[in-house]
């Protein structure tokens, strides 16, 4: 069983924690680990001696950074309407990476990456219950797999690193992307269906 810390090493390795979080979420992964112990106002040395290297701060990082992917998940979850559900997780994940460079740097490095989310989170199977829920409704199509929900996620954190502050271009990406992954509702209206589908495709 690991010894627990003394009461001012435990406090300096909070700090340290927090301000990696804060560094790493305004600047991204790569921001020089001397910052991070300046602003935590304790020495280089003592910044290795809790963590002995980016990886390691990283990984005590993330996992609480990453509870809220937890709680969105969560909340998809019990929305009883199971396609509004993943699309509303997929807008709030997208809003959670927009908002924290740390976080989307770390899902675009993925594979490789400094850190492994779905490894060291262990985060992986909520998000995988909500679309799952989605395809067995028939909200989303059959053939868009676990792999290409990975592959989306990806895609979406190139473009919010891309769009910067501007929140439009990855929403109207996302919204794109969800008409083509989303099962479309059978057509409601009074003409033929071939000239519904030629409507729709205008």
């Amino acid at each position: 069983m690991p010894r627990a810390l003394r009461a001012d090493a435990a406090r300096n390795r909070d700090r340290l924690a927090a301000a990696a979080a804060e560094l790493f979420g305004r600047r991204g992964l790569d921001v020089p680990l001397e910052e991070v112990a300046r602003q935590a106002g304790v020495s280089i040395g003592t910044l290795y001696n809790h963590f002995p290297n980016r990886d390691a701060l990283c990984e005590a990082v993330f996992p609480e950074r990453l509870a809220g992917l937890d709680r969105l998940a969560e909340r998809a979850l019990a929305d009883p309407d199971p396609g509004r559900a993943f699309d509303a997780f997929l807008y709030g994940l997208c809003e959670m990476q927009a908002a924290d460079g740390g976080l989307n740097e770390s899902i675009a490095r993925h594979p490789p990456g400094t850190v492994d989310i779905d490894a060291e989170c262990g985060r992986a199977p909520l998000p995988i219950s909500v679309l799952e829920r989605a395809r067995a409704a028939g909200a989303v199509r059959a053939d868009f797999g676990p792999e290409r929900l990975v592959a989306l996620i990806w895609a979406m954190s190139a473009v919010i690193s891309y769009a910067g502050d501007q929140a439009h271009p990855w929403q109207e990406h996302l919204r794109l992307s969800l008409a083509g992954i989303r099962v479309p509702e059978p057509c409601s209206c009074a003409a033929p269906q071939a000239t519904c589908q030629d409507q729709l495709g205008e």
